[in-house]
């Protein structure tokens, strides 16, 4: 099921950028370069390009999420490589490594 999911979450996120770089450039980085008439009047309903961005990033996003959620539920308490390695000389019957004094 996760593999699914990341599979279709990575089609989506490529459909994505293709989709955004077939935009027409707006143009005036943070409006400069555009006339103040034209910035604040142009209200012009979304392109079809527009629509699919919106659509496209919504459910890249709500799986993103999902696979976040479905492998919180999968994650083991961490041990650290120390820990795991003295769990390890302790099952052997190896000689062990005396530990520093003070």
């Amino acid at each position: 099921m996760e593999s699914i999911l990341i599979t279709i979450n990575i089609i989506l996120a490529v459909m994505l950028v293709i989709v955004i770089l077939l935009q027409r450039s707006e143009g005036g980085a943070l409006g400069l370069g555009v006339s103040q008439d034209n910035f604040t009047t142009s209200r012009t309903a979304g392109s079809f390009l527009t629509k699919l961005t919106s659509i496209l990033a919504t459910f890249f996003i709500i799986i993103s999420v999902v696979l976040v959620s479905i492998s919180h539920k999968e994650i083991k308490e961490v041990q650290s490589v120390i820990d795991t390695e003295q769990e390890k000389n302790q099952n052997q019957n190896l000689p062990q490594i005396p530990e520093n004094q003070k």
